[in-house]
């Protein structure tokens, strides 16, 4: 069995937040717990650990022993990232972040005028928010930096596992990721919910809660 010495873990965790004026915004239900673990694991395997997290996100135990790196909303994120694989010497990249679909493109007032003032928005009516499609960071990754392993995460609505482990394999291939971490979306609300850990090649593995899976992937990054 390998391990991560030497090596170089950057590791995204929590969700994105997407500013609508300076104090409001939309972000998700991740709160990085998933990413600790993570972070944890690799610091134990040996790994030099890169946490880039959310603004709400949980910390690691250990952070004092990692880098830490706060992003913002998911074009933030993507920025980031793309400036770590291209300016350091990163060998894993493990996308646990929950990035938003959506970002904000245009705001209006109730009377259809473009509400284009920086601060924040009136209190006394409602926005009406025009939203546009969110770009996929884990896709681009590669393009960014070829020679990296990449692990990304699929979460579904779902409890089919023949239709999750689709999924899951169809964004590995069209990110060209090495491993992709499947589970379902009742995973937010515990830390023992089923994961799944599909590789590129072989069976997927099924692992119980949230930390057993972190553990397990590391095991499994040792042997690359």
């Amino acid at each position: 069995m390998g391990t991560l010495q030497g090596k170089t873990v950057l590791i995204t965790s929590g969700g994105t937040l997407e500013k609508w004026d300076r104090v409001r915004g939309h972000t998700n239900l991740s709160k990085g717990t998933m990413g600790c673990y993570l972070a944890e694991a690799a610091l134990a395997a040996g790994a030099n650990v890169v946490y880039m997290h959310g603004y709400f996100a949980q910390l690691p135990e250990n952070q004092n022993d990692m880098t830490l790196i706060q992003f913002e909303g998911i074009e933030d994120l993507g920025q980031k990232v793309r400036h770590a694989v291209q300016q350091q010497h990163i060998d894993i990249v493990i996308m646990a972040a929950a990035g938003s679909d959506w970002v904000i493109d245009k705001v209006y007032d109730q009377s259809g005028n473009l509400m284009e003032e920086t601060g924040k928005m009136p209190s006394d009516e409602p926005p009406i928010i025009h939203f546009k499609k969110a770009p996929k960071v884990l896709g681009q990754i590669k393009g960014w930096q070829p020679n990296v392993t990449l692990v990304g995460f699929k979460l579904e609505a779902t409890n089919d596992e023949e239709f999750l482990l689709a999924r899951a394999r169809l964004r590995m291939e069209t990110a060209n990721a090495q491993f992709m971490v499947a589970n379902s979306s009742q995973s937010l609300y515990g830390g023992d919910e089923p994961h799944w850990i599909v590789p590129a090649d072989g069976q997927p593995i099924k692992v119980m809660g949230k930390q057993k899976t972190a553990e397990a992937l590391m095991m499994h990054l040792q042997n690359q």
